[in-house]
């Protein structure tokens, strides 16, 4: 997701000029960041290169409903399970962050990282106007079959594993639904559900968490904001206030107040420029108030039957996404096979901060389920 799933463009702006505060002033002769990371990014590239005979290295766009939006297809073995990840945000692109993690599950996987309409490459390439034309939750869910159905004919797969991470579940689950013979497992990781309920549960998990500290300052500010998320439109503001609590309580990253490690990855990927990743930043401001309306309609705790594997990879800590809201869900739903796996020392973003407990939940629980799908 974004920053802090479902950002504001304010917001996201005051997250991510933070990052840079605070640091000592560089000697003269140090070398500007930039041109720093760019001298690792090769090396990066070189070790994460794939050489098996079987592998699949591919960076490319590729047309989905008229717009080329980017993707990279990587994995050891072509005969793995496919793996189709659906970042967050809106606008918060995991091609260029997913490197820190990514190169083992490609040993079990072939993965598919896609920049979705309205941030990263995508958004670089094609222009804000084109990309604008695709920021409807229904035509992100028609892009993602359409990528699909690509994976499905570019590497003869049947089925693949859909990914959706925090609001990519939103459009995950959607074309699931409506695809679900394609997919050979579903994994939710942080899944938004439902906008109201999810903020209503955070809220309140906020006010439990500034009474257990006694922050008497916290406290006011959030009882300032009440009532929310309320009735109708969601004002900004309260928001941002609300986001500011989430981030520095160890909601978005456990036991942080920031979450810079994720934030600046980008910086050392093998795939993204300097340019590409300041469209991400672009793109968090373009597409979340663009699609918050719609984002305020998802409800996907009415879903009550599902054809395919359920996975729910769930961080204790997430405040972003609270387990409140998806436990009931998945324990009333109807599924060939359902799991909820969680994450103890991870909030909302279990992939980054336990990358190896990570892996052994997709390779010892999802990938069996996928094979036999």
């Amino acid at each position: 997701m974004l920053p802090k799933m479902f950002l504001t463009a304010r917001l996201l702006v005051a997250a991510l000029t933070a990052l840079g505060a605070g640091r000592p002033a560089l000697a003269a002769e140090t070398p500007p960041a930039e041109a720093a990371y760019a001298a690792v990014r090769p090396m990066i590239a070189e070790q994460q290169r794939l050489v098996a005979p079987n592998a699949i290295e591919i960076s490319e766009a590729v047309n989905l409903g008229g717009l080329p939006q980017w993707i990279t297809l990587r994995g050891t073995d072509r005969a793995n399970p496919v793996i189709v990840y659906v970042h967050g945000g809106p606008g918060a692109a995991e091609m260029g962050r997913s490197w820190p993690y990514q190169r083992s599950w490609e040993d079990f996987f072939t993965v598919v990282q896609w920049d979705q309409p309205g941030t990263g490459k995508t958004l670089r390439a094609a222009g804000e106007a084109a990309n604008r034309a695709h920021l409807t939750r229904a035509q992100m869910a028609d892009d993602l079959v359409a990528l699909i159905a690509w994976v499905r004919q570019r590497l003869g797969v049947e089925r693949v594993i859909l990914l959706g991470h925090s609001w990519g579940n939103v459009i995950g689950l959607d074309a699931a639904q409506r695809k679900p013979e394609w997919v050979a497992a579903y994994v939710g990781v942080g899944p938004l559900m439902n906008l109201r309920a999810n903020e209503q549960a955070q809220y309140e998990a906020l006010l439990a968490e500034a009474r257990r500290r006694g922050d008497a300052a916290a406290l006011a500010e959030l009882e300032a904001i009440s009532p929310y998320p309320g009735d109708g439109e969601i004002p900004f503001e309260k928001v941002n206030v609300a986001r500011k609590w989430v981030m520095a309580w160890g909601g978005l990253a456990a036991y942080r107040s920031d979450a810079n490690f994720y934030f600046r990855a980008a910086r050392l990927s093998p795939y993204y420029t300097d340019e590409d990743r300041r469209a991400i930043d672009a793109g968090g401001q373009l597409s979340v108030p663009v699609l918050l309306p719609d984002m305020r309609r998802v409800d996907h705790t009415a879903i009550r039957q599902v054809r395919y594997p359920v996975f729910m990879l769930l961080g204790r800590h997430d405040l972003t996404t609270p387990s409140s809201v998806i436990e009931p869900w998945l324990e009333k739903l109807q599924a060939p096979l359902k799991q909820l796996v969680w994450f103890e020392q991870s909030a909302h973003l279990a992939p980054h901060e336990e990358p190896g407990r990570f892996l052994m939940a997709l390779v010892q629980q999802v990938r069996p389920a996928a094979l036999r799908r």
